[in-house]
């Protein structure tokens, strides 16, 4: 490859993936991702053991993305790592990994914000949207629907109040017993029930905002008076109770979403963040953009979830920009858009 060519490589760290992701010229080759499985034990990431798989799969996961890139670590241009928001302990290991790493190499550092990250993964493959587009970036930790006006410039206009939906879906699927993680858990039962057996309250928030603590709190009260009816209610109706709590979640954040299209006047629009991965959000997205005149894009799979390649997209628009940072970096588990 010619010198002048721009080879970022990546890292992410902000929960329970450790990932390394090699770019030339904003072209991902590769997506290397070592999962944690560590913590189906506790229902949910237990952070100190999450940070600690990082440290023991950070050096075999960008070895590995050098090695398949067949890019030795003297060709990179820069490297570009996720700052925020995540978990500290996590985030860390990352950050101080890419520290590291670009100054033995004296090459430029790259900050990367997850969530923008998840947004401009939308540029990996075709087809990709055009400016200005509206994403509903949707995870475990964060809902917010943002007004994409560049590769630069993104604002949020909504966002969740309290939970996130992606909380409210493992939520829910441990009220069910279904282990964690709890959101692919409940997409797989609801496609075999019926949404329409039992109705959920939805939230109604002012604007463009979201809040999912109401349908938590209404699922835990509904199981609890069935239960007392019935103790095998649950076991009995796991598909239905599925497919009903997901086309209320599902709902809530598309009408939101619709909202926000019309307001702003935008055609384009977009999905992101590991509850992008959902079967009945896709599907009901599609449905929609057919009834709205929308042009959809959705992310392939293995860019919904946390992986470097988005980080090592967002590290290429930067570079492009001269946006790097120092030494004096440090991670940011509140990260702010």
């Amino acid at each position: 490859m010619p010198s002048s060519d721009i080879k970022i490589l990546a890292i992410e760290s902000s929960c329970d993936e450790t990932s390394a992701a090699l770019a030339v010229n904003g072209k991902v080759l590769n997506n290397i991702v070592a999962t944690q499985s560590v913590h189906e034990n506790y229902g949910g990431v237990v952070p100190e053991l999450a940070s600690r798989a990082h440290q023991q799969n950070i050096v075999p996961v960008v070895d590995q993305a050098l090695k398949n890139a067949a890019i030795s670590p003297e060709e990179i241009s820069a490297v570009a790592f996720t700052r925020g928001p995540g978990l500290m302990g996590a985030l860390l290991v990352g950050a101080s990994f890419a520290k590291g790493l670009a100054l033995a190499l004296d090459v430029p550092l790259i900050e990367v914000n997850h969530m923008q990250a998840h947004i401009l993964a939308h540029f990996i493959d075709d087809p990709k949207p055009k400016f200005p587009f509206l994403c509903l970036t949707v995870s475990g930790g964060h809902t917010q629907i943002v007004l994409v006006k560049s590769f630069m410039d993104m604002e949020v206009v909504g966002e969740t109040q309290d939970d996130a939906v992606g909380e409210a879906f493992d939520k829910v699927a441990k009220m069910m017993g279904l282990g964690y993680p709890g959101g692919p858990m409940v997409d797989k039962l609801a496609q075999q029930g019926n949404a329409d057996a039992f109705s959920f309250p939805e939230s109604e928030m002012a604007g463009l905002n979201y809040s999912f603590s109401g349908i938590k709190t209404a699922v835990l009260y509904f199981l609890r008076d069935k239960l007392k009816e019935n103790e095998n209610f649950i076991e009995e109706n796991k598909a239905d109770l599925a497919a009903s709590i997901q086309k209320t979640l599902i709902n809530m954040l598309l009408q939101k979403l619709r909202k926000a299209a019309r307001k702003y006047r935008v055609n384009q629009l977009a999905i992101a963040g590991g509850v992008s991965a959902n079967s009945g959000l896709r599907n009901r997205l599609t449905e929609m953009a057919v009834e709205e005149g929308w042009k959809v894009f959705i992310p392939a799979f293995e860019y919904c979830t946390d992986n470097a390649g988005m980080i090592a997209m967002a590290g290429h628009y930067k570079f492009l920009e001269g946006v790097f940072v120092d030494q004096s970096v440090s991670a940011l588990p509140r990260m702010k858009f």
